[in-house]
């Protein structure tokens, strides 16, 4: 085999390394692959813990939307998070004529931006352990950092775990939680 050949299989290897490490960074959310060049709604919908989100979206007609250019960050809750909501409010939530107040709820998981988790850790820390992030809803959550990991705290005083940070979209980035964040109704 000639030199060239030799720098040229070499140089393959290494762009197939990096190419498979930056794939690599993105975490599986309910057991899919998550992919960067695809938006919210195309990979919310390959999680198997977000069939429920996915459901509820849909019922909103908010599929557009975050489809959308964006940038979005979504606070996406799991099935469990709403499963453990009072026993008959998604039920309740999905009928057409809550729309307006499903959409309520919804809107106020997303904010108008990419904000990454280093993002959210340096604004927390610039206001001294409490950042407020206002959603698109209208809702106002309280961002803070505990032992490594970022709370929210809604205005009902429900406080969500991110459990997976920085699952990056083409148009912004997911962060997965362990609760469903509420609106003051």
């Amino acid at each position: 085999m000639s030199r060239n050949a030799i720098r040229l299989a070499a140089g393959i290897a290494v762009l197939s390394i990096a190419a498979g490490s930056a794939f690599a960074a993105n975490p599986k959310v309910g057991g899919a692959a998550m992919y960067e060049n695809k938006n919210i709604v195309e990979n919310a919908v390959n999680s198997k813990d977000h069939t429920t989100l996915v459901a509820a979206v849909k019922a909103a007609g908010l599929v557009e939307t975050l489809e959308g250019k964006g940038p979005f960050t979504v606070f996406a809750p799991t099935n469990e998070a709403f499963a453990a909501l009072p026993k008959g409010t998604v039920d309740n939530l999905l009928k057409p004529e809550n729309k307006a107040q499903l959409t309520k709820v919804l809107t106020c998981h997303v904010v108008a931006a990419d904000a990454m988790s280093k993002t959210i850790e340096k604004m927390i820390k610039d206001d001294k352990g409490t950042h407020d992030v206002k959603t698109v809803g209208g809702c106002i959550l309280k961002a803070k950092e505990s032992m490594g990991k970022i709370t929210l705290t809604d205005e009902t005083g429900g406080v969500a775990h991110v459990t997976i940070a920085d699952v990056k979209q083409s148009n912004g980035v997911i962060h997965v939680i362990d609760k469903v964040l509420l609106p003051k109704m």
